[in-house]
């Protein structure tokens, strides 16, 4: 199918101008800038309309070709930038193998093969390709025993431009303007270079990730009499640090490819609370002062190595080897007097966890055409992660003489954790089967079984062992050219996460430490039922898809009762029963040209979600995940300005979904989305892109109700109204590439 392959801060705040004060109206002049853009474009040259625009179809008609010369008008610096100008193109947000194992899913292949990489997302791979050296960009919504990856609606394959030398190098430069007037530099740089078989891909990133978030917070009795109110600043200082690289080799029929991968993305938060308390007429004004150092380094390899057989067959290894650390240490002290030139603090609580994963997975198969229209892949699949974790937490309010390995406090161990290894060894041997029933039907059946061991040691001595067979079968039928259906079936087993095993620290609720662990966690199953139906307009106008899917789960993961002590209500991750969602995927994605306006594209999607499970605390019906969202986005290119302006705005449906615990019941509103951005390329090959991201500075509020006891009992103790806000930004990026 394809010829190639972060004490100050608390006494300042109430007098800085804040989130929370009329900010829900402001938005930047950048809107208005784009506005008037909008308003003048129409009078300038367009883009040439499609049929003078060089574009051929592929031998299979369900697969759509873009060449490099498509997307000349449009000035674009990085693969990235090309697949954003292609309607109905959305591209999953994980690495390339996905959460359990290495599997035979994504959606993103390069000359024709996956990315042997699970924290390689696929735009972050698109964004280190330069433009230059893309020759077509291929979306493929056929399935066929030829592909490297299984599974996806759609593939997107770039294909690279064939040349016995070449190299480019890219540099960005970007600066981040917070709403506190932090400013944060950061920046990137890829190096891609050919030299006869041999090619690679080195990258160097320093993310800035900078947040100023404050939430305000008022509890109350259920008889509306006031209990306290909060404002809390919270102030993350980060840089993301990453290097990778990506090389291969080709010689014959063989071909090579290796994958290296470092990250550093440690954090230091402040975090400051000014508590007013009410009691009988007479109020009580005290602060928390909360440091946490949090230190996550990561780094991973993985490579393939595939032989292509004179009859066609074609032989493939694959490997990944990763190990990923995360340890975060919080203390949290009690300020009485916040206004006092040098207030005493006394530390209350101490926590820290350390946690270590490694994953070592290797996989191999073996592809071939049994037949005329009849495609096999065998394989077998080898993986085994290792989680080592600790927690410790000193409380001052538990009994016992103070330790230095607790803070300097007293050690609260019927909650401590000092060190739980969970390892899995899972095997898994599958079958593909690809069968081209005529030239516009095709189903492809798989069948995957797999046996997994999960040993745990520390606070808890046990070993179990779990089998599973997980069928799919994945039918395409295009009606026309333009008008596809798929429908699939199958069966998916969840991938545990093996820090839920052991107790694990509460960072949601401040009145509550920890949330238990549940060493006899089993696996989610789920049958799942999709149905899409997608049409293509005709001259490359856009695409109008909906999917509708059904999902019956087995063993859901929820909350469940894990107290031992009444006088400390505690939950757990927990395995509470069978579950059902469903709801349906609506997607536009429209050029408007039938408006005068070739060269601008608009996305829309409308997505609507229902579920239901029997609550284990209630006994009440209810929903387990939200109702769905709406986006709309709108890309506009002035090709004569060599410009383009536009917007991505997301609406979440709101309600109907209760988070209820041991002794809680919480309802989120989650915020609204607006980004802005304006680019522009100067200086022949410069670009300069000018956002506003989180313009509306919309917040995410919540409502949580305390009961007397557990919540099966009825009796509200206490009602919680609080709301986050994260800030504006303002980010200036400029890249180019030589």
């Amino acid at each position: 199918m394809y010829s190639s392959p972060a004490l100050s801060v608390l006494r300042s705040s109430m007098n800085a101008p804040s989130l929370f004060r009329g900010s829900a109206l402001r938005v930047p002049l950048l809107a208005a800038t784009i506005s008037c853009l909008a308003g003048t474009s129409t009078g300038y040259a367009q883009t040439p309309p499609l049929q003078e625009i060089p574009r051929e179809e592929a031998q299979d008609e369900s697969t759509v070709v873009y060449q490099a010369s498509y997307f000349h008008p449009y000035n674009p610096t990085s693969a990235n930038d090309m697949v954003d100008r292609i309607p109905g193109v959305s591209l999953s947000g994980g690495g390339g193998g996905g959460g359990r194992g290495l599997g035979t899913g994504g959606d993103l292949l390069i000359d024709g093969q996956r990315i042997a990489g699970k924290d390689n997302s696929p735009s972050d791979q698109l964004q280190r390709i330069a433009a230059s050296e893309v020759k077509r960009i291929e979306i493929i919504r056929g399935t066929s025993g030829e592909l490297s990856v299984r599974g996806s609606g759609q593939v997107v394959n770039v294909v690279l431009v064939e040349s016995a030398s070449r190299s480019s190098t890219t540099v960005e430069v970007n600066s981040d303007r917070h709403h506190d007037g932090e400013v944060q530099p950061g920046g990137s740089i890829s190096h891609s270079r050919q030299s006869g078989n041999f090619q690679a891909l080195l990258n160097l990133e320093a993310d800035p990730r900078y947040l100023h978030q404050e939430r305000r917070e008022s509890a109350m009795t259920p008889g509306g009499q006031p209990i306290d109110s909060t404002f809390e600043s919270n102030v993350r200082d980060q840089m993301g640090y990453q290097a990778s690289t990506t090389m291969s080799y080709v010689t014959g029929p063989q071909r090579l490819q290796l994958n290296l991968l470092y990250g550093d993305d440690g954090a230091e938060r402040d975090i400051m609370r000014r508590i007013t308390e009410y009691d009988e007429g007479t109020t009580t004004l005290r602060g928390e002062a909360e440091p946490v150092v949090y230190d996550f380094h990561n780094w991973e390899i993985g490579g393939d190595y595939e032989y292509s057989l004179d009859n066609g067959g074609r032989l493939q290894v694959l490997f990944i080897v990763n190990d990923e650390t995360r340890d975060n240490v919080r203390e949290r002290y009690r300020i009485d007097d916040p206004d006092a030139a040098d207030p005493e603090q006394t530390k209350q609580l101490f926590y820290d966890t350390d946690q270590r994963t490694r994953e070592r997975i290797g996989q191999t198969s073996y592809s071939w055409r049994v037949t005329e229209g009849h495609d096999l892949q065998l394989g077998v699949e080898r993986a085994q992660t290792i989680l080592d974790s600790s927690l410790f937490i000193g409380s001052r309010n538990a009994s016992g003489e103070a330790e230095s390995r607790y803070g300097d406090l007293p050690p609260l161990l019927n909650a401590s954790n000092p060190g739980t290894t969970v390892e899995e060894m899972r095997y898994e041997g599958f079958a593909f089967h690809n069968w081209a029933l005529n030239d516009r039907m095709s189903l492809e059946g798989n069948l995957v079984y797999e046996t997994s061991t999960i040993e745990q040691s520390g606070t808890v001595d046990q070993k179990r062992s779990f089998s599973f067979l997980r069928p799919k079968v994945d039918y395409r039928f295009d009606v026309t050219n333009q008008f596809q259906i798929r429908a699939t079936a199958e069966r998916q087993v969840s991938q545990l996460s093996f820090s839920n095993f052991a107790a694990t620290v509460n960072t949601d609720d401040n009145d509550r430490d920890t949330n238990a662990g549940n060493p006899d966690l089993v696996p989610e199953k789920e049958m799942r039922y999709e149905l899409t139906l997608e049409y293509r307009l005709p001259e490359d106008l856009g695409v109008l898809s909906s999917r509708f899917f059904f999902r019956d789960i087995e063993d859901y993961i929820g909350k469940i009762d894990a107290t031992t002590d009444p006088d400390r209500p505690v939950s757990a991750d927990g395995n509470v029963g069978d579950a059902e969602r469903w709801g349906v995927y609506l997607d536009a994605s429209t050029r408007l040209t039938p408006l005068g306006l070739p060269d601008a594209l608009l996305t829309s999607s409308l997505n609507i979600f229902d579920s239901r499970i029997t609550d284990p605390f209630l006994g009440t019906e209810e929903r387990i995940n939200s109702r769905g969202r709406a986006e709309l986005s709108f890309r506009h290119d002035l090709t004569d300005w060599r410009m383009n302006y536009g917007f991505d705005y997301r609406h979440p449906l709101n309600g109907g979904r209760k988070e209820i615990d041991v002794a809680t019941i919480e309802r989120q509103d989650y915020n609204r989305s607006l980004t802005l951005y304006l680019s522009k390329v100067a200086f022949d090959d410069v670009t300069f892109r000018l956002e506003s991201i989180n313009t509306l500075n919309d917040a995410r509020c919540r409502e949580r109700l305390r009961f007397n006891g557990s919540t099966a009992t009825g009796s509200v103790r206490e009602i919680e109204d609080s709301c986050t806000r994260n800030g504006a930004k303002v980010a200036l990026k400029v890249r180019t590439t030589f």
